[in-house]
């Protein structure tokens, strides 16, 4: 009993603490008090369990439209100036926000894509429509996460692990 107050004692001294993995395994993962992560979300009737960080990117970059067995693709996108579309648009798509703009009429004024995400002003909103809509893609806070939905792992990766990427900025 007392390595494991002392175990506490160390853990609470580092600003750490347990983080359930999105999929409610028992097991828990060390993040860092601040760091919090954003969830990739999909439709419970969507087969992907796990992407890749370049099929991510290529998902919402409009590159690769349609899942396996050929369902369209969906992105869902928060507004402008949230921090987890900041996120988002840094981690995955390696833009900032008027660069992705520009790429995406760029593909609309050339004719290769018509379709441009769908923008939403709450994880709440986000849900719903991940929900609703089979082929949606989006992403909300790990502490958002609700049953209506399946978080899928990047790279291998649930959010809550300790080498998950997919992190919201310490402010």
């Amino acid at each position: 009993m007392l390595k494991i107050a002392a175990f506490v004692a160390v853990i609470t001294m580092l600003g750490l603490q347990c983080v359930p993995r999105a999929n409610g395994a028992a097991e828990r993962s060390m993040v860092a008090l601040g760091e919090e992560p954003l969830a990739v979300i999909v439709n419970k009737s969507n087969p992907v369990d796990d992407l890749s960080s370049a099929e991510l990117r290529k998902i919402f970059l409009a590159e690769r439209r349609t899942w396996p067995g050929g369902r369209k693709i969906t992105v869902v996108m928060r507004e402008p100036g949230q921090t987890e579309r900041e996120t988002v648009l840094k981690l995955i798509c390696r833009m900032n926000d008027s660069d992705f703009n520009k790429y995406f009429l760029q593909l609309s004024f050339t004719g290769e894509s018509q379709a441009t995400p769908k923008v939403l002003a709450t994880a709440g909103g986000m849900l719903r429509f991940v929900f609703n809509v089979p082929g949606a893609i989006g992403y909300v806070r790990a502490a958002e996460l609700d049953a209506s939905v399946k978080a899928i792992r990047v790279d291998g990766r649930a959010p809550g692990d300790s080498l998950y990427r997919l992190k919201l900025p310490q402010r």
